[in-house]
């Protein structure tokens, strides 16, 4: 049906049924869809030549703006919880707890750092963060079709929106929930806006207060992309959804965790870099054929 979808690192456990959910959204058309994605390892690179990228939480752990010694502890954080929050054998109900527990500790850390706004651009600029190739036709393609691009994301919003601008694709489709910093009058970090958003509490349905939620209401066709499985309920919430098609990115572990992944997305995309599949069921779903 779309040639991209028979490449060798595509995996789906039911292709038919995928082929029927992108034909009933094809019908329905352009003004039905939306695009609800995570961004760290989704939209961005896991690895580029064999290096892990960083994602928008390591670009400030990584960067001159954090002491060494924070660094260090960042580090600690991040070697007592990732395994944590990509162990297959826990439930998220288990991991949750955890989760905030790790999150609340890096904004801590971050926090006694006083980080400067006006070098958040310096940082990003340095960093080896990298949006997936093909990224430009996929933020483009969305834009010209003006299809909401919601991203949620349990990082730093500040940063990633960074990488976007920087990248030359933050056009006015594109909406991001995230952790936001709250700066002081003279530009430092003093604590971390709102609520905390992380991986198992990100989803349409803490749109439902603000106002972007009218103009979602007629789209009630899904792409959902992510790379775990806390991803899979970002659309819980989506105005009375007719079809969903989840994408998701297995970048890491491949062998561990390709069955749950199976079970769960529709399409899986196993240690692909690119915005390939995406890009080619993009412009299958905006063509008129």
């Amino acid at each position: 049906m779309i040639p991209e979808l028979s490449s060798p690192s595509v995996c789906m456990r039911d292709p038919p049924r995928v082929e029927e959910i992108i034909k009933t959204m094809q019908k329905a058309g352009t003004s039905t869809i939306q695009v609800i994605s995570d961004f760290d390892m989704t939209l961005t690179r896991f690895a580029y030549n064999g290096k892990r990228c960083p994602t928008s939480h390591n670009i400030l752990d990584n960067s001159k703006l954090i002491s060494e010694e924070c660094k260090a502890q960042l580090k600690d954080l991040l070697n007592t919880y990732y395994p944590i929050e990509i162990d297959s054998k826990r439930t998220a109900e288990e991991k949750l707890p955890l989760m905030v527990e790790w999150w609340t500790k890096a904004h801590t850390l971050l926090v006694q750092q006083r980080i400067r706004k006006d070098m958040l651009q310096d940082v990003v600029k340095e960093s080896d963060a990298m949006l997936r190739e093909g990224y430009q036709l996929f933020f483009d393609h969305l834009q010209e079709h003006s299809i909401p691009l919601l991203i949620f994301s349990a990082g730093v919003g500040d940063v990633l929106e960074e990488v976007i601008r920087q990248a030359g694709v933050f056009h006015p489709n594109v909406k991001v929930f995230s952790n936001y910093m709250d700066f002081d009058e003279t530009g430092v970090l003093k604590a971390f806006k709102g609520e905390l958003i992380h991986i198992y509490n990100k989803r349409e349905g803490a749109l439902l207060n603000t106002g972007h939620f009218q103009e979602l209401k007629s789209r009630h066709n899904v792409l959902l992309v992510g790379d775990s499985l806390g991803d899979l309920t970002m659309a819980d919430g989506v105005h009375s959804m007719e079809n969903i098609l989840k994408i998701g990115f297995l970048n890491d572990k491949v062998e561990e965790r390709k069955t749950s992944y199976l079970n769960a997305y529709d399409i899986v995309l196993v240690k692909d870099e690119t915005m390939e599949v995406l890009n080619a069921l993009l412009l299958h779903l905006t063509s008129t054929k």
